[in-house]
């Protein structure tokens, strides 16, 4: 596949001023063009923007932030047509453990710095479109919105006579969630195929680490019919400190 409006210029470098992409509307899901947007010039800026801003440290291939332009610019043109020809795999992700504060170890998995460029990127086309289809009573990981607006929520519910209310938080839910099972649903709005396909590979790492079932505490390879541990854009995205505390969803319910 040909993508003519793919950006030469390595996302290691400024956009131009005045060429700022339009996000896409919901109603634009179903539209041929999204594998370009993402590949648009300015989306990429915006995307190594965030992700400079994010910091966190270098993934598997040591690449630091402050090295990535370098790094961009030497490797773009190759990256770039890894990625128009279907062809993007992303490197394994660096496993590290951090404590908990309850005493546990959490599991984080770093991305390299261009795999989080690519991700960003396409979040910045899809979050648009899927945003206006989450809950009202979301507030984890979204644009404009953050725990802080959830406990003012959750007061103003109080001040309206409700008395209970519950933090909900789906356990493990990247470890165990069904890859294929999530890819059909995003294809039940989008249509572009070749972006489905850079989505599918940019979520999961060639190389994943998954929870024993027999011993929980015991990281292994992947086995044939066993979900990967896939990361979630959200998070990968972010700084490792934003990854660890996560965010909360608080809604309330009535006094029984």
């Amino acid at each position: 596949m040909t993508t003519s409006n793919a950006s030469p210029t390595p996302p290691g470098e400024d956009a131009p001023a005045g060429g700022t992409h339009r996000a896409l509307r919901q109603d634009e899901a179903t539209t041929p063009d999204l594998f370009d947007a993402v590949l648009a010039r300015d989306n990429l800026a915006r995307a190594w923007k965030r992700v400079k801003s994010n910091k966190g440290a270098p993934g598997i291939d040591g690449v630091s932030i402050a090295d990535f332009p370098v790094h961009a610019r030497e490797h773009w043109p190759a990256l770039r047509a890894q990625l128009e020809g279907g062809r993007y795999k992303p490197q394994a992700v660096r496993r590290v453990e951090i404590p908990k504060p309850d005493g546990g170890k959490r599991m984080l998995g770093i991305p390299t710095v261009t795999d989080r460029v690519v991700q960003q990127a396409i979040a910045q086309v899809l979050t648009p479109i899927f945003d206006p289809t989450f809950s009202d009573s979301s507030f984890g990981f979204r644009p404009g919105r953050n725990a802080h607006q959830a406990i003012r929520q959750v007061q103003a519910y109080v001040r309206a006579g409700w008395r209970i209310a519950v933090d909900i938080d789906l356990a493990k839910f990247f470890d165990t969630v069904n890859h294929d099972v999530l890819m059909h649903l995003l294809g039940r709005t989008i249509r572009d195929k070749p972006l489905l396909a850079l989505e599918s590979g940019a979520t999961c790492a060639p190389e994943c680490w998954s929870v024993s079932t027999s011993n929980p505490a015991r990281w292994a390879r992947p086995k044939a019919g066993h979900s990967p541990r896939c990361w979630p854009i959200s998070c990968s995205t972010s700084s490792t400190a934003s990854c660890t505390g996560g965010a909360t969803a608080l809604r309330a319910t009535p006094m029984t």
